[in-house]
């Protein structure tokens, strides 16, 4: 029998079962799935514990354990956003540690040991995308070596180590051997299965990976007990093609296969070497379709499709921001997803006919799950799974929860624009019938990024006190193909903003919410989107600005290697187009800001550095805007401890109610709003 709301209160004060601590409590992470042998791997992320990464295997009776004692924490900090933090195979464990960034490697029974040289200064020489030499005596991998303090001086190069650490003896002092370099940045060490040739992509400033990348291969040997490459050719990708390369891989039988958007998606690729020359082959499309199986290689160690016993590909297909499993057969040219109720899917791996990958839904947490992929001539929708691990209990009833709604809307240009739209749903509580609700507009960070229909208990939190919640994909997002997300190619700041304000309108428009309490809030790059709409339009009665980017030509100057050019393609080169960065960002704009805004910042934080919180802040304490400050001595980019997690949460409900002016039901302590008239 349906549930009925037994109470009408004004929205945004609805009483809610879901509380910032149960938020956050038993939640974790999932990332990074691996395969040794029959067992699977990952690392799991918890706030609870500091946001310490563990990896952890499955157990062949059901259940997991933590492969790395209570002190570790696998985590590299290569391009500061990680990833490819760990390997395992044999049982042996390498990871990277997150203190001193040096590679441990862990055997079964043992404790960790350090396996490279100690860093002259802390975290000076980081390790990531850990590959195996077939005769388990190398480990090749991704360094990124600090010289000092600014961008330009970082250096990516590819490397051998010892895998035993014989040759670093107790202090791990062995030698490191440099097997390429001369490239801005180097990704994905993969080696063919007789160990032969190894395949990595490489790419230079100003790209990012999903621009122009090249992706190369070269014969791998040893000479005098060394580790070397000979020369490598280019087998896709720049120069010869713009368009980004990634995720190379060799099937079993010693193919290389990679995903390029040479069609303006990333599709699958088999490459066919030449026949006189290894370098002079051919590129084949195993399935042209107008959807991505690639995503934005934000993080190292990405595995993205696997190879089925069949001849067939597992998959994910992403098609309008929802990414399904799915299967890819080459003979028919075909990509077909499975019946299955993932809509946001990551890490996938394939092994004989059974796929393993992390996925969620609106109604599901992100576990790993695994799948016996049907014959050829079995309907692809009759497909069964099974849960390896679930990454939490859900905390409430899943009435609670609410039901994502794809919308696509007009925006500037004539163009188009895509979001999730969340309504609000208690249900023991419903809003008045004269009433709309107030509307959050929130984007995603990146801005090369999307949001996918996932369980979204941070929307849930707002959407269970009354209020709506609209997820916004704007021109610039992945999943949609290579046009709409190089549509922000020197507009963000612009087609950002303008997409979130249409969203915003066309719900008003709709009848959905009320326009005069619709608010905009984000993190990252989604903060500067934030912060840039309140300066440049006036459609919002307040913003939240997590660790977000108030100063463009700051951000240059202080950013990370990884993206101290990114602004070339979404604003334009500096200092040549410094004019245009004064011009977008909100710092120098502060006379159009006119509502209330509360700053979220880590003082850590290395990608957007705490001086731009704190510049953005004493803007608004001069003009006399009301505004929060709210700080973390012990984070960096993004909130990953428990405790921190739950006060920025509570802070900005808190400044909500003070700002809309409704009664906040919750118990917590008030967040002070400078300025603000009682």
């Amino acid at each position: 029998m349906p549930h009925t709301a037994s109470r009408t209160l004004p929205y945004g004060s609805w009483p809610s079962e879901l509380t910032a601590d149960l938020l956050v409590q038993g939640a974790t992470g999932l990332t990074e799935l691996r395969r040794d042998g029959e067992r699977v791997h990952w690392l799991e992320l918890r706030p609870s514990e500091g946001g310490r990464q563990v990896v952890v295997g499955a157990l062949p009776e059901g259940g997991r354990e933590e492969l790395i004692p209570p002190d570790a924490n696998a985590r590299t900090r290569v391009h500061e956003y990680g990833g490819g933090s760990y390997l395992v195979v044999d049982g042996v464990v390498w990871f990277s540690g997150f203190q001193d960034q040096r590679l441990y490697r862990l055997d079964p029974g043992g404790e960790p040991r350090p396996i490279t040289p100690e860093p002259p200064a802390p975290a000076a020489l980081r390790y990531a995308d850990l590959e195996l030499t077939p005769d388990r005596r190398w480990l090749i991998a991704v360094r990124e070596r600090h010289e000092g303090p600014s961008a330009e001086q970082v250096h990516n190069e590819l490397v051998a180590i010892p895998a035993d650490g014989a040759a670093a003896g107790d202090g791990g002092d062995g030698e490191v051997v440099v097997l390429a370099d001369g490239h801005d940045f180097v990704a994905s060490p993969r080696l063919a299965p007789d160990g032969r040739r190894l395949a990595y992509v490489v790419w230079d400033h100003p790209n990012m990976p999903w621009d122009d990348t090249t992706l190369l291969v070269a014969r791998y040997l040893e000479v005098d007990g060394r580790p070397t490459l000979e020369v490598p050719v280019a087998v896709a990708g720049a120069p010869a093609v713009s368009e980004s390369v990634m995720a190379p891989a060799w099937s079993p039988d010693g193919t290389l296969h990679l995903l390029a958007d040479r069609t303006g998606w990333w599709n699958l690729y088999r490459y066919e070497p030449g026949a006189a020359r290894w370098g002079d082959g051919t590129l084949h499309n195993l399935a042209e379709v107008a959807v991505d199986l690639g995503a934005p290689a934000w993080q190292l160690g990405l595995s993205l499709f696997g190879f089925l016993d069949d001849g067939r590909i597992a998959v994910i297909a992403t098609d309008h921001a929802v990414m399904r499993p799915s299967v890819l057969d080459p003979e028919r040219g075909t990509v077909e997803p499975l019946g299955l109720p993932f809509t946001a899917c990551r890490s996938l791996l394939a092994s004989g006919s059974t796929m393993t990958f992390i996925g969620g839904s609106p109604t599901h947490p992100d576990t790993v799950v695994e799948v016996e992929v049907p014959p050829r001539d079995r309907d692809p929708t009759q497909v069964a799974w099974r849960p390896i691990h679930v990454s939490r209990e859900l905390p409430v009833d899943p009435d609670w929860l609410p039901e994502p709604e794809v919308i696509s809307f007009p925006t500037s240009d004539g163009m188009t624009a895509h979001a999730l739209f969340h309504r609000p749903r208690n249900p023991d509580v419903v809003g008045p019938d004269d009433e709309r609700p107030p509307l959050i507009v929130t984007s995603h960070g990146g801005p090369t990024s999307h949001v996918p229909p996932r369980l979204d208990l941070g929307a849930a939190f707002w959407t269970s006190r009354g209020f709506a919640v609209v997820d916004v994909n704007y021109r610039g997002s992945t999943g949609f193909g290579r046009a709409y997300r190089e549509a922000l190619r020197g507009t963000w700041g612009v087609y950002d903003v303008d997409d979130c304000v249409a969203a915003a309108r066309a719900l008003a428009e709709r009848g959905e919410v009320d326009p005069a309490r619709t608010v905009i809030r984000g993190g990252s790059a989604s903060g500067f989107t934030t912060l840039a709409a309140l300066a440049f339009r006036d459609v919002f009665a307040a913003g939240a600005s997590h660790f977000g980017v108030a100063d463009l030509a700051a951000l240059v100057r202080d950013t990370h290697r990884f993206e101290s050019r990114y602004l070339d393609r979404l604003v334009g080169p500096y200092p040549q187009a410094e004019a245009v960065y004064r011009e977008r960002s909100p710092i120098h704009h502060v006379e159009g800001l006119s509502c209330p805004v509360i700053l979220l910042q880590g003082l850590l934080d290395r990608i957007v550095p705490p001086a731009q919180a704190e510049a953005m802040a004493a803007a608004l304490d001069a003009k006399g805007i009301p505004y929060a400050h709210v700080t973390f001595a012990d984070e960096d980019h993004g909130f990953r401890k428990a405790e921190n997690q739950i006060r920025a949460l509570e802070a900005e409900l808190s400044f909500y109610g003070q700002v809309l002016g409704f009664e906040v039901a919750d118990e917590l302590t008030p967040v002070e709003v400078v300025g603000l008239e009682r």
